[in-house]
């Protein structure tokens, strides 16, 4: 009689997969909860510790870490020698080990002691496993109740064909499996022992929360993967209408929530292929919309609208106007009345996908960005006023300050060379990509056209020379923020005050490419 050791967590569907390995002539053998749930539903089952003849131990630290368990997972009965050994020690095989691993996920991130995490640091559960998946071609392991089905079927055929492929399979994500579990633990306490922000060796487990019809670009595959020890952002919104998102609605859904989470409550953001191109706060949400829009209401067209704040009837109703397209709308709820509106309007209402999430936190995250052949991994972009400092003899005034800030906070969401005009309420114009800092300044000029004067510039990087400040004053520009940091600082500084423009430096660059 073949032998199955069941030893599981989640115990969800374990009992009618437990009843198809009987029926296909296998012993039970189990351990704590799970022989309990099998002997519940009126199965057979050996506890482990009749196997090993040894009780539980330590608080159950030690119940499957005997030779008799992982000498009959391990055993290679294919080889002689292994044969031999196996029953002088009266090992006897285990053909099947069905385990997953202690919540140690749930644990951490819920609210929790540390002595807790600790505890839910499985041992023997990664041991079998990794046990069962080395010697595969003996040993089948499930790690998944998703593959029950599969499993039984396999088991059933009376021509397995497919029962090698299946046993490798079952191999490689039992690795997975345990290697997502030991960076999650390696990364809580790194951060519990206050370790370096990058180690020697850089583990990242993330979960597949989503499966993409395509990338990019339609012969692209894609997928989304959630990391379990970063709260917040896009990854965790809830759809709560429209059709399935797509690679590039994921991205820029993600830089327009950045974006307004770093704005005041009641701001609208507008984004388009990953660059802003409208931001403003207004007396409502409705009033925030039709401000953003109205920055470039030619590329809001077929944008990401991100909301800090409830979207209202009023709201929605705006965004639902003849003539208008929005790709994505995420916000932090939606009032009844604002879904009935969007899932009873015809056209493109039927397909615009609403995003319910929480607003992303200035907690400094890590950074990721996949090359060939590797990764570049840094802290997240998170500043402070600290450092900021008036270098010109004008000081900005009330006015003029409300719309710095609102330019700084817009900047390092635009992508280098950034240049944003703003006002005290919203973004005006901005120039993004470009490949010199002077063709910035002239497309966010551009853009913001009249609305310029008087306004705000920001610049994600120092200005090399004068040009850019004289440009910006024959707009009409009254203040200037940037990083400063350039040999030319001082011209810089000198022409501004020639010019009558208040200038301060950050002392941080915010470059974003």
């Amino acid at each position: 009689m073949p032998r199955a050791l069941l030893s599981l967590t989640d115990k969800s569907g374990v009992v009618p997969f437990a009843q198809g390995l009987v029926a296909r002539g296998f012993e039970l053998i189990s351990t704590g909860g799970t022989a309990r749930t099998l002997r519940e539903a009126g199965l057979e089952v050996t506890d482990v510790s009749q196997v090993t003849g040894f009780p539980e131990m330590l608080d159950g630290r030690v119940k499957t870490l005997h030779p008799l368990v992982h000498g009959g997972i391990l055993a290679d009965w294919r080889n002689p020698d292994h044969r031999t050994q196996a029953e002088a020690a009266g090992i006897a095989p285990i053909e099947l080990v069905v385990v997953n691993l202690y919540a140690f996920e749930s644990t951490v991130t819920a609210p929790h002691e540390f002595a807790e995490a600790v505890e839910s640091i499985d041992i023997g559960g990664p041991a079998m496993i990794r046990a069962a998946a080395k010697n595969h071609a003996n040993t089948l392991v499930v790690v998944d109740p998703a593959d029950y089905d599969r499993v039984l079927a396999a088991l059933a055929a009376e021509v397995p064909t497919s029962f090698d492929p299946l046993r490798r399979e079952m191999a490689a994500k039992a690795f997975r499996h345990t290697a997502y579990y030991d960076s999650m633990i390696g990364r809580y306490l790194s951060e519990s022992a206050g370790a370096e922000t990058f180690p020697e060796t850089l583990t990242v487990g993330l979960r597949r929360t989503l499966s993409l019809r395509y990338g990019e670009n339609p012969h692209q595959s894609a997928a989304l993967y959630r990391d379990p020890l970063t709260p917040g952002g896009v990854v965790r919104a809830e759809q709560r209408w429209g059709k399935e998102l797509s690679y590039n609605n994921i991205l820029d859904a993600d830089a327009a929530w950045e974006l307004v989470a770093d704005l005041p409550a009641g701001a609208c953001a507008i984004i388009k292929h990953g660059n802003p191109c409208g931001a403003a706060v207004g007396s409502t949400l409705a009033e925030s919309y039709k401000a953003a829009k109205a920055s470039d209401p030619v590329s809001a067209f077929g944008g990401i609208a991100a909301f800090h704040g409830e979207v209202d009837a009023e709201a929605a109703l705006a965004m639902t106007a003849v003539n208008n397209f929005l790709e994505v709308i995420i916000a932090t709820g939606y009032s009844p009345e604002a879904e009935d509106i969007f899932a009873n309007r015809s056209g493109w209402g039927k397909d615009v996908r609403l995003l319910k999430a929480e607003l992303s936190t200035d907690d400094p995250y890590l950074t990721l960005r996949l090359i060939r052949g590797g990764a570049v991994a840094q802290t997240s972009d998170e500043a402070s006023e600290a450092d900021w400092r008036v270098v010109t003899r004008r000081a900005p005034t009330e006015e003029e300050w409300a719309a710095l800030r609102m330019a700084w906070r817009i900047v390092p969401h635009v992508k280098s060379n950034g240049i944003v005009v703003a006002s005290a309420t919203g973004l005006l114009g901005v120039g993004a990509g470009q490949m010199n800092r002077v063709q910035s300044v002239r497309l966010a000029l551009e853009q913001a056209g009249a609305g310029a004067a008087g306004g705000a510039l920001a610049s994600d990087a120092f200005f090399p020379f004068p040009d850019s400040i004289e440009t910006a004053a024959a707009a009409g520009v009254k203040a200037v923020i940037q990083p400063g940091g350039s040999k030319k600082d001082g011209d810089v500084v000198a022409r501004a005050d020639e010019l009558g423009l208040a200038m301060v430096m950050t002392g941080v660059r915010r470059f974003r490419h």
